[in-house]
């Protein structure tokens, strides 16, 4: 791994609560136990971000902050509208005082440790201008996005969202735009509950992901 990175890395999320987020996640789960497998997955993720070696750590998030630690991350609300208008104006304002490679990654990956965005961060700026990043997902989306300039994520608000081409869409759409699109390894992200325990497997024991998802999974084992 490299020292350091003039890549900065945007987390985009929404606030944890019941209802609101990881909805696919009910059922099985309540809203309750969804929206605490989304706290625990924001917090690690959160955690291996600023373990990374990068510029700078941007949170664009939905919602009142409650109980996330957003420790070392500059925060940036999200504008209304639909995921791929959120996601090119999360690049925007990220992007807005100065404009680094940037990385975009979802809450939804725990998985994700530093020595993997750094790997990630290193591959898009060694591609350089006229290059981007692209991590997807085996359900036909993506986990990471990795950008030289902003102006190229306005693109995202024509690409339909949470399909299974969303990937490809997404590189048809930058490659309309004559950038070369690199891949970064793929990671299963957390949408349903299947999700959830294949994802928790590959996070560390004591992470807060695999406790909790551990215990969402009991609780549905109990005997009533």
């Amino acid at each position: 791994m490299t020292g350091s990175l003039r890549t900065q890395v945007l987390v985009i999320t929404k606030a944890p609560v019941p209802g609101r987020s990881k909805t696919r996640l009910s059922p099985p789960c309540s809203p309750e136990q969804a929206a605490g497998i989304a706290a625990a997955a924001v917090g690690d993720t959160l955690d291996a971000v600023r373990a990374a070696p990068v510029s700078r750590r941007v949170v664009a998030l939905d919602g009142a902050p409650g109980g996330l630690d957003l420790d070392g991350f500059t925060v940036v609300p999200q504008v209304e509208g639909d995921l791929g208008t959120r996601l090119a104006a999360a690049f925007a304002d990220a992007t807005a005082r100065t404009a680094p490679p940037t990385l975009l990654i979802g809450m939804d990956t725990p998985q994700v440790t530093a020595e993997l965005l750094a790997r990630c961060a290193e591959r898009l700026e060694f591609g350089g201008p006229g290059t981007a990043v692209l991590g997807t997902a085996p359900d036909g989306g993506w986990w990471a996005l990795g950008l030289h300039a902003a102006d190229d994520a306005a693109v995202l608000a024509d690409v339909p969202m949470s399909r299974d081409d969303t990937a490809v869409r997404t590189r048809e759409a930058l490659e309309a735009l004559g950038l070369l699109v690199l891949d970064l390894p793929e990671l299963t992200d957390i949408d349903h509950f299947p999700d959830a325990l294949a994802v928790a497997a590959q996070c560390p024991p004591d992470s807060r992901t695999a406790r909790v998802v551990a215990s969402v999974a009991a609780a549905m084992e109990a005997p009533a």
